[in-house]
């Protein structure tokens, strides 16, 4: 199914591109500066992805810091499916296992990173699945793209872009490793 006919499908329409994979690749490699700058360099740093699009973007925020100071960053994933405060669940919460995140994050500065933030709840809910695996030094937000329309008050430290939307209008990320596609557009009801 192609991106037209699934827009369709969703009742949504494509009203603007916003960035190209160079504009993209561009802004990583910005974000990846500014993580190095604000952290004093990358000792106890870590990543952590918020599945689904979170995941490639810090794998690849990792590659580029390696790449940058010379030095390897951990890179993990976080999936806060059970700790969303939106999603009906049924039955008990699921223990996270420590090996989902792949390191240890006790006195850590962990970078959370996520395609969009809006609402702030996929964040407040990576914040519990986070603290459930330690205790972590700091703990830093990095987002492609910050829409406004906060309901909790969240703030990311490392913004790739800022778009003002409208509450009709929903963000696409489109990565490779997902989507076999790689650009971010707005989209309409």
């Amino acid at each position: 199914m192609n991106n037209k006919t699934s827009a369709r499908k969703n009742g949504l329409r494509q009203k603007a591109q916003l960035m190209s994979a160079s504009e993209i690749e561009r802004t990583l490699v910005r974000l990846a500066y500014e993580i190095v700058e604000k952290n004093g360099g990358v000792d106890s740093l870590g990543l952590v992805g918020i599945r689904r699009r979170g995941v490639p973007l810090a794998e690849r925020l990792g590659k580029i810091i390696t790449r940058i100071e010379n030095s390897k960053v951990p890179v993990g994933t976080l999936d806060i499916t059970f700790y969303r405060d939106d999603l009906s669940t049924l039955g008990p919460k699921p223990v996270v296992q420590e090996k989902e995140i792949g390191f240890p994050i006790e006195d850590k500065s962990i970078v959370l990173i996520d395609d969009v933030l809006y609402t702030g709840r996929t964040t407040r809910a990576a914040l519990d699945a986070l603290f459930s695996h330690g205790r972590p030094r700091r703990v830093q937000l990095c987002v492609l793209i910050d829409r406004g329309h906060r309901e909790l008050p969240v703030e990311a430290t490392f913004v790739g872009r800022n778009v003002q939307t409208a509450m009709t209008e929903v963000i696409e990320v489109k990565l490779t490793e997902i989507d076999e596609a790689e650009k971010v557009l707005l989209m309409e009801r």
